[in-house]
């Protein structure tokens, strides 16, 4: 069933994934070649602010075919913070599309998890000229990131306006996403950061068994922000519970919110390595 790893698993679990993380298919990769092109506009519009926010970055290796492609959605609360391509991501036979996106208070939540969805859409579209396989898009980012990440691979109408069926992605790394509806969400609304709500704005609303493959991971317990890996112990317990049996959660020791992301990147590459394999049989 995979139950949340022990507390003092957790860094073993980091350092298995780092070892992991180097097999034969990231030696290859490292001894390809990769560009980046950047900024890249996924949708169109008159609008100042969607013109300079709704742009990508995408990072790929040249003379690989099939590889997967990571999109990755930046944190900073869905008020701050910038596109950027994680350097544990660089060369290592993937593609990662780094996503820019508009920000609270200029636009609603809800407009930040359609542009997340637009970009998913966007490389949907586009992967495959790049050389990457439309079938081993995975989805994650921090923070809020993770959240937006959350969002469109669960609540399966973001991504059905762009004619993308959300279980079309082949899996869902979270790195300590609210799991109950976001704070800004409830700023929006005029309630307290430490009132936690749970409607439709939050990913735990859209619990399902038919799901993505979907890898939970947090900081600490005591040192994450609030009750973030209590939320995604919750999470994990109710995917569990309505039969999604590819539901894993792990818990960094040590690590609080900010310091988390660099060492959870090996389980995001080692898990997006045996998915794409199990989807290449």
């Amino acid at each position: 069933m995979n139950p949340p790893i022990p507390r003092f698993a957790a860094v073993f679990s980091i350092c298995i994934a780092a070892f992991l993380a180097v097999d034969s298919h990231g030696q290859s990769g490292k001894s390809a070649n990769y560009k980046t092109d950047e900024a890249i506009a996924y949708r169109e519009s008159s609008d100042s602010y969607i013109s300079k926010m709704c742009v990508l970055d995408i990072h790929y290796p040249v003379g690989i075919k099939d590889f997967p492609t990571v999109v990755w959605f930046h944190g900073g609360g869905l008020t701050a913070g910038k596109r950027d391509v994680p350097d544990q991501l660089s060369k290592q036979g993937i593609a990662v599309v780094a996503v820019e996106y508009r920000l609270s208070p200029k636009v609603k939540v809800v407009d930040c998890i359609d542009d997340a969805a637009a970009a998913v859409a966007w490389t949907f579209a586009n992967i495959k000229q790049y050389g990457g396989s439309p079938e081993k898009i995975f989805v994650s980012g921090h923070s809020a990131g993770g959240y937006l990440t959350s969002m469109i691979g669960l609540d399966k109408k973001w991504l059905a306006k762009y004619d993308i069926d959300a279980d079309s992605i082949a899996g869902l790394i979270p790195f300590s996403g609210h799991t109950i509806t976001h704070f800004t969400v409830r700023k929006e609304r005029g309630i307290d950061g430490k009132q936690p709500i749970l409607d439709d704005m939050a990913p735990l609303f859209h619990v399902r068994d038919d799901a993505p493959p979907l890898l939970l991971i947090t900081g600490d317990r005591e040192l994450e922000l609030l009750g973030r890996y209590e939320e995604n112990a919750y999470m994990w317990r109710m995917m569990k519970i309505a039969g999604h049996e590819q539901t894993t959660l792990h818990e960094l020791d040590g690590y609080n919110h900010g310091q988390m992301a660099k060492p959870a990147h090996p389980l995001l590459l080692r898990f997006v390595r045996k998915v794409s394999k199990d989807t290449s049989k």
